[in-house]
């Protein structure tokens, strides 16, 4: 994805937010000058890395799938999930029997693919949102093209325990802005398994963020408010 300077009318004074893909976010958050309203290099950099974010998210309590870098000689049993191990957004991520001889290395990630339905939950810093299921079948990705251009339907959760984990999920990455964190919730055992943590989430008046956000009685203004807090 290209770099887009994002800019929200009803911001409070002239202010803009800027949202750019994540390569080219992680670089200019390094060199851009203040004011800067987003989320802290840091923080980028522990989600970005999906192995750097299993390894803490793990290490405090959580649990994910099995995984295991693309160049490794154990793999889950076939059908697994093949991911890029840098990223968010669900770019390059497929379901696979076997891993390609271009994805056969330490910036590829092999999953075991497991059976159940997503959860998406917005973070500003300690708060949370509301917990939405994605609409998507059990078993199917939830992919790019899902997430931002053929949206699947989202139904709003009640479930204490899962914003919760959310919350001190955000807390071990050190999360410091605005975050989407992701589960997928196992179909037979009801468990649900830490996916990815966007720490540069789209935040539009039409993103899952926002909805989360306004299902929790957080308001468009508000929401607003906190981005350029």
């Amino acid at each position: 994805m290209g770099a887009a300077l994002v800019e929200y009318p009803d911001l409070p004074g002239e202010r803009a937010l800027l949202r750019l893909s994540d390569p080219v976010m992680r670089r200019i958050v390094g060199e851009i000058q203040s004011p800067y309203y987003g989320p802290g290099r840091e923080a980028l950099e522990r989600c970005y890395d999906k192995v750097q974010a299993y390894r803490i998210v793990s290490h405090a309590g959580f649990d994910i799938p099995e995984t295991f870098l693309g160049d490794s000689q154990k793999l889950p049993p076939a059908p697994f999930v093949v991911k890029p191990r840098r990223g968010s957004d669900s770019i390059g991520v497929h379901i696979a029997s076997d891993v390609g001889q271009s994805k056969r290395n330490v910036d590829h990630l092999v999953q075991a693919r497991i059976i159940g339905h997503e959860v998406t939950i917005a973070l500003f810093r300690d708060q949370v949102g509301v917990p939405f299921r994605i609409l998507v079948p059990p078993g199917e990705i939830y992919s790019f093209s899902s997430k931002y251009l053929f949206r699947p339907g989202r139904l709003p959760l009640q479930d204490e325990a899962l914003r919760d984990r959310a919350r001190r999920i955000g807390q071990a990455l050190g999360v410091d802005w605005a975050a989407r964190v992701d589960f997928i919730v196992e179909e037979k055992s009801k468990r649900a398994y830490f996916l990815e943590c966007d720490a540069a989430p789209l935040v539009g008046r039409d993103s899952a963020w926002a909805a989360s956000f306004l299902a929790g009685g957080v308001d468009r203004k508000r929401q607003l408010e906190w981005l350029v807090s």
